[in-house]
């Protein structure tokens, strides 16, 4: 069995609703709206960045099958 599975167990929908509530506590409903605004574009970010170089390693390629 996979070592990270034991030592984490099995995330159920019980656990998920503690994280839930304890992030409430932590941060208050206010914050919550702005830590997933700056979360959405950080994801937005890394992905454009995962394209662009997609996008060189693709050209780059299309370069040395031509010479």
């Amino acid at each position: 069995m996979n070592a990270l599975a034991i030592f984490l167990g099995v995330i159920g929908a019980p656990q998920i609703i503690l994280i839930v509530v304890i992030i409430l506590l932590l941060f208050g409903g206010k914050k919550i709206p702005e830590l997933m605004k700056g979360l959405g574009s950080g994801i937005k970010e890394f992905k454009n960045a995962a394209k662009e170089e997609e996008n060189k390693d693709s050209k780059k390629d299309e370069t040395t099958t031509k010479e």
